[in-house]
């Protein structure tokens, strides 16, 4: 017989500092940043934006990586001001 399945929330689905604990599309990373997709993707043309990574044909980013860069901006951002 097995038990039920207790209520704890799957720990897959835990944020890590306001981003989902998994790897984001470059859907996600417009939808977060308020952009169009193909914004995005000139970002990673021109290296500007979040570091991304490819697996296999796919474009993904670390949400720990993301939120380096966000920290990042925000600190030039102090500095210019």
């Amino acid at each position: 017989m097995s038990r039920p399945r207790s209520a704890q929330p799957d720990p897959r689905a835990t944020l890590r500092s306001g981003l989902p604990d998994r790897y984001l599309t470059p859907d996600d990373i417009a939808e977060i940043f308020g952009v169009p997709l193909e914004t995005v993707y000139q970002w990673r043309r021109k290296r500007t934006g979040p570091p991304g990574f490819r697996v296999g044909k796919h474009v993904r980013y670390d949400p720990a990586e993301v939120g380096v860069y966000v920290t990042q901006l925000k600190s030039v951002d102090r500095i210019a001001a």
